[in-house]
């Protein structure tokens, strides 16, 4: 019987979030008409900022040759949905 603990190991993740991530690229890539060659990465992280949710989804895009964009979610990546995506996109005026 093992009965180690590790308070630093990455919490169990349903089967769903895989394709969610999957989902949430294709929904970012079809938004900003990007092309399979640029690279979109995302991410839930936990939120250390005050008022915020204690998890939030942020999705990189990392263009070659060019500086990388964020666009961040206060939501669990589960929850996501197509709508927070393009008003995460639309709010940060970056694209």
């Amino acid at each position: 019987m093992n009965s180690f603990f590790n308070p630093l190991a990455r919490p169990s993740r349903p089967a769903s979030f895989s394709s969610r991530i999957a989902e949430i690229k294709a929904w970012t890539r079809a938004a900003l008409g990007l092309g399979d060659d640029i690279v979109v990465s995302v991410n839930e992280l936990a939120c250390g900022q005050a008022n915020c949710p204690p998890q939030q989804v942020v999705i990189l895009i990392l263009p070659e040759g060019a500086p990388a964009l964020k666009f961040v979610v206060h939501n669990r990546l589960l929850d996501l949905r197509e709508g927070d995506v393009i008003a995460a996109i639309e709010q940060s005026g970056d694209w």
